[in-house]
């Protein structure tokens, strides 16, 4: 099984890399030394951040509107996955091949996201994005709490000794909802990482094992994003290559550094990680809301 993964992502960051290559031929962009520095400086700040759970797009939209690094922001989305597809494939391929999860769980959870995600873009734009997005960011603060009196001893009930690597039975059958829902709210703005580590610390799975879960659903589904933005030609080619190999460098830096942490540490990484999330949802709820007025 891993050996199947393995080949599905390398395929898939291969093909895509030829795609901008050509894309970028297309556009006739010459990348100047200086715009491939900088590159590299932002994928390897914004994907060290994604593989601790934080995230990419928020920080790499920040630092887009910081610096006026992107040309033209309507290409935000299409630049966004283009630019984090074949980082994030990487930090599959390390925590696939390092962290030990049993295939049925990880094969189960990835692949209802991934419906999850292909029918979300036609289920998520009936709904209320910014209320959705506000809801999830109150539940990850609930959740956060939770955790914290959990770790710090105030209560003992919750989670289930979180040593396991594999799931069966109705707490299989809630991860599989559970992580498929998250698929479908991808369409309104809310990050499957913080959630989807959130629901594997309470279904009693090792807090590690979140990392192979979330990184492989989000590997799985990106490329596709970025080939039809590619093709449509909604990517800002500026400094991209440079962003991409910055990524890589990024991922292998914090893939080693969550590897060694303790799981205590990952658990409170979690905790800070689904903060951070709430904050970012709650900002964006009102952006979009201003934006409508």
């Amino acid at each position: 099984m891993v050996i199947a993964i393995v080949t599905i992502l390398t395929l898939s960051s291969v093909g895509l890399f030829v795609l901008l290559v050509r894309g970028a031929r297309k556009q006739h962009y010459r990348p100047t030394l200086r715009q491939f520095s900088v590159g590299l400086l932002i994928g390897a700040v914004t994907d060290f951040l994604d593989t601790l759970g934080i995230g990419s797009f928020v920080t790499s939209t920040a630092i887009f509107q910081a610096t006026h690094y992107l040309k033209d922001e309507r290409q935000l989305p299409g630049t966004l996955n283009t630019m984090h597809a074949i980082p994030t494939a990487f930090e599959a391929l390390f925590f696939v091949t390092a962290i030990r999860v049993e295939s049925w769980t990880l094969i189960s959870l990835v692949v209802a996201a991934a419906i999850g995600a292909v029918l979300g873009s036609e289920v998520m734009t009936k709904l209320n994005q910014q209320r959705i997005q506000r809801l999830m960011a109150v539940a990850l603060v609930i959740t956060a709490i939770l955790m914290a009196a959990k770790l710090i001893g105030w209560v003992s009930l919750l989670g289930m000794g979180n040593q396991a690597t594999s799931l069966r039975g109705w707490p299989l059958a809630i991860g599989i909802v559970g992580n498929f829902i998250l698929g479908l709210l991808m369409a309104a703005g809310v990050g499957l990482y913080a959630p989807c580590m959130v629901m594997v610390y309470f279904l009693g799975l090792t807090p590690i094992a979140a990392f192979p879960i979330m990184m492989l659903s989000c590997a799985l589904l990106m490329p596709s994003s970025a080939v039809n933005f590619i093709r449509h030609d909604r990517v800002d080619y500026h400094g991209i290559f440079g962003i991409i190999l910055g990524g890589i460098v990024g991922v292998i830096v914090a893939a080693t550094l969550v590897k060694s942490l303790s799981m205590t540490a990952i658990s409170w990484l979690i905790v800070l990680v689904s903060l951070w999330t709430a904050q970012s949802l709650w900002q964006a709820a009102i952006r979009s809301k201003r934006a409508v007025r």
